[in-house]
């Protein structure tokens, strides 16, 4: 049977996924069947302005031409070969990569909690290959996430929330400390200390931007004390906040960066770029993939990052992000709009973020919610000015319906 084949009602969707499927998502109540730009439209044709996009997926827009094309182009050549012999795509994308954030190395994976898990694991065996076997803790920041697979999640600051409920202990060798206080982290190291891994923006913890002051200590702090820094640009990267990486706003440069979401334009793929010292760590049977760097994934990636390359995206993020927070913060109830380019996080003043939400999506926008009173937005880096004011009044008649 060809999917084309299949033929369900939106009733019979909804009560199939319900009986086969393991839920852990709050769905809409509707069936996506197409997207294209900014919107992805439902069962009936009706349009939904979305302002999550993908999760920070489709920064080029929902099923980009030139990423379509490239798919269908190099899923007719091959679709899948194991890492032994060499591709042109993966090649060609390790090039454009390195050469567009200046790193030296990279590694392929698929998805943006591996390529935090390959970061962790390269930070660790370089610390017990160049210092000892207890050279492998690593301190991350109170209320950052970087990811769901248990290495990834161990590094998570948020022992209390819903992503590390039922799943504890743990793994060993990960020590908290506070955001933006570089005492903080000063304190949390210890002599078996061998990286400090951060996001510049936490997304998942309300959208709180990193200081320059605080990343250039922590680079400083990292050089002191012989430390790896490691950066998280899964949310951040490809152009979200202004720059190809968020690092770069703060004039530093990490020894490790990972990276997923934006690079495939729809298609799952990440990575981990590292210097060439620190890459050294890896060697063959020290780590692996089936999938990274698949073929179809990295033509898609290709086509992705060198389109927002040529349209100049990480500029429109900067400007129209600007414009977006500045009437965001217009809006009845707003205590604070943070973020920086193209993620944004609205705190209202009362604890009905999940509220707002559900009433965006009865106007047709597409938002997410952190907590009790944050609504979080990374649209398509496409958005124009035009579409931010139609996501402002949605929100506000959202807000105003309360």
């Amino acid at each position: 049977m060809q999917l084309k084949d299949i033929n369900l009602t939106k009733e019979q969707a909804i009560e199939q996924t319900k009986k086969y499927m393991i839920e852990t998502y709050e769905r809409f109540p509707f069936v996506a069947v197409r997207a294209k730009d900014m919107y992805l439209y439902d069962e009936n044709g009706t349009g939904y302005l979305d302002f999550y996009g993908g999760i920070a997926v489709n920064s080029a827009g929902s099923c980009n031409e030139k990423v379509v094309a490239a798919v269908r182009e190099q899923v007719g050549d091959i679709m899948h070969t194991f890492n032994y012999p060499y591709t042109v795509p993966q090649t060609a994308l390790a090039k454009l990569i390195c050469e567009t954030i200046g790193m030296d190395k990279i590694f392929f994976q698929n998805s943006g909690t591996e390529s935090n898990e390959a970061m962790i694991k390269m930070a660790r065996k370089y610390g017990v290959d160049n210092y000892g076997e207890k050279r492998y803790h690593i301190v991350t920041a109170k209320d950052g996430f970087h990811g769901r697979t248990y290495g990834a999640l161990s590094a998570t600051g948020q022992p209390d929330n819903a992503c590390q409920k039922g799943f504890k202990p743990m793994l060993p060798g990960f020590t908290y400390a506070d955001y933006n206080d570089l005492e903080s982290f000063r304190a949390a190291v210890t002599e078996d200390t061998i990286a400090i891994m951060l996001e510049p923006i936490q997304g998942e913890g309300g959208v709180v931007p990193g200081t320059e002051a605080f990343f250039k200590g922590i680079r400083k702090l990292c050089d002191e004390k012989g430390l790896l820094l490691l950066i998280d640009e899964i949310q951040t990267g490809w152009f979200r906040t202004g720059p190809a990486m968020a690092y770069m706003r703060f004039g530093i440069k990490p020894d490790a960066v990972s990276m997923a979401k934006a690079m495939g334009g729809g298609m799952p793929i990440g990575a981990v770029c590292a210097t060439a010292k620190m890459a050294t760590a890896f060697n063959p049977g020290s780590h692996g993939t089936t999938y990274g760097g698949n073929p179809v994934c990295c033509a898609a990636a290709l086509a992705q990052i060198n389109d927002m390359i040529e349209r100049k995206l990480g500029d429109n993020a900067a400007k129209v992000g600007a414009y977006f927070m500045e009437e965001l913060r217009k809006l009845p109830h707003v205590k604070e709009v943070r973020g920086e380019g193209l993620l944004v996080g609205v705190v209202f003043d009362i604890p009905r973020a999940l509220d707002i939400k559900h009433g965006c999506l009865d106007g047709k926008l597409l938002v997410t919610a952190i907590g009790a009173n944050v609504v979080r937005m990374v649209p398509p880096l496409i958005a124009t000015k035009e579409d931010c004011d139609k996501a402002v009044g949605i929100i506000k008649a959202a807000v105003e319906a309360l």
